[in-house]
């Protein structure tokens, strides 16, 4: 039996896990993946077409630069968009069959516990948009904005490149950890149970601080395969967006006992 350490709530504990744990939880979620296609594939889908849309926006405002954290920000809000991911990986370890519908329905039992997470997650999207732009301003100029086809090759040719991927890597990390270690278990949690969304980002934060080795693995893994699922224009979410979905209400059921 794993060592416990009881953390708020009182009927939640903390199980520390092996290191290496986190190639089990894809594992298990490339098996809840494959057993339930349509939806997974589905969400996947759609999430892509969200980006297509979002870089669009982007495109006709005249900000293409603006892509890119925008992209980078996926990392933050990616977990409350898994939810009905986590609610069918729930309703299989139950024995029950699962629609999209389902799915969603079964999202709404802590509808405004996960939709306030949710906006205390967009909230950090919005500000490292916001620092990004400071960012791109202050290192290469209000007035540089070369069309987006040009813009790869404009930067490469600025000596301001080097400091503004520095100095931008470092914050958006900053912010990325935080998001991870509010959302690693949090909303899968919320999904499971009827508790509020600081109790359940106070049970995830102690997660990853109580598993950190083992955490910092799933942070490189996660960052790793969206990082090559980002590549060809977002295809790749199709399938690592349910994935990391499925696996992430795995490593919940592993860290946070009752």
């Amino acid at each position: 039996m794993p060592s416990e350490t009881a953390i708020a709530p009182p009927t939640s504990r903390i199980r520390h896990v092996a290191t290496d744990r986190p190639w089990v939880w894809l594992t298990l979620g490339w098996r809840d993946m494959m057993a339930n296609r349509a939806i997974s594939l589905t969400i996947g889908a759609a999430l892509v077409l969200f980006g297509w849309i979002i870089s669009l926006l982007l495109f006709e405002l005249g900000i293409a630069w603006a892509i890119l954290p925008a992209t980078a920000g996926f990392f933050i809000v990616a977990p409350l968009l898994a939810a009905p991911l986590y609610a069918t990986s729930r309703r299989m370890e139950a024995g029950l069959p699962s629609t999209l519908a389902d799915a969603m329905a079964a999202c709404r039992v802590s509808g405004s516990q996960i939709a306030m997470m949710g906006a205390l997650l967009l909230l950090i999207h919005l500000f490292w948009i916001r620092v990004a732009g400071l960012l791109f301003a202050l290192f290469f100029g209000i007035g540089f904005a070369p069309s987006l086809a040009r813009l790869p090759m404009a930067m490469l040719q600025s000596e301001s490149l080097l400091p503004f991927l520095v100095v931008g890597t470092g914050f958006g990390f900053a912010l990325a950890a935080m998001a991870f270690a509010l959302a690693a278990v949090s909303l899968p949690m919320l999904v499971d149970r009827e508790i509020s969304f600081l109790e359940a980002a106070t049970v995830s934060i102690q997660a990853v601080m109580e598993n950190w080795r083992a955490m910092t693995l799933w942070a490189g893994l996660i960052v790793l395969l969206t990082g090559l699922a980002l590549v060809p224009f977002f295809l790749g979410l199709v399938v690592v967006m349910p994935l990391v979905g499925h696996a992430t209400w795995h490593a919940y059921r592993d860290l946070v006992a009752r």
